[in-house]
């Protein structure tokens, strides 16, 4: 509340992850609790490309590719938001984008 560029609200975000809770239906189908937690993170993951206007497709082709070889201790270069500063200029594509 010290911060006044921080927003009062986060219904952004709430509207942003409402997608989540609409497919609980489909959550069922996770095989086990370490299934579901991953597709929460794949969701989170998504919404947060939304969020910054970061192609999803994109941006999950080129870091799976990229995070063989990205130092570890430099892994905050590949969340949505730095990603979007570093590598959309010129992101990795895969094998599949040349074929068309």
């Amino acid at each position: 509340l010290g911060d006044p560029e921080v927003p009062i609200d986060t219904n952004h975000l709430e509207r942003a992850l409402r997608v989540i809770p609409m497919g609980r239906k489909n959550w069922l189908f996770c095989w086990s609790e370490v299934g579901a937690k991953h597709v929460g993170i794949i969701q989170s993951l998504l919404t947060t490309c939304r969020l910054h206007q970061v192609n999803p497709y994109t941006y999950l082709v080129d870091v799976l590719q990229r995070v063989a070889l990205h130092p570890a201790r430099d892994v905050e270069e590949l969340t949505p938001r730095v990603w979007k500063e570093r590598f959309a200029a010129n992101p990795l594509r895969s094998d599949l984008d040349h074929a068309h």
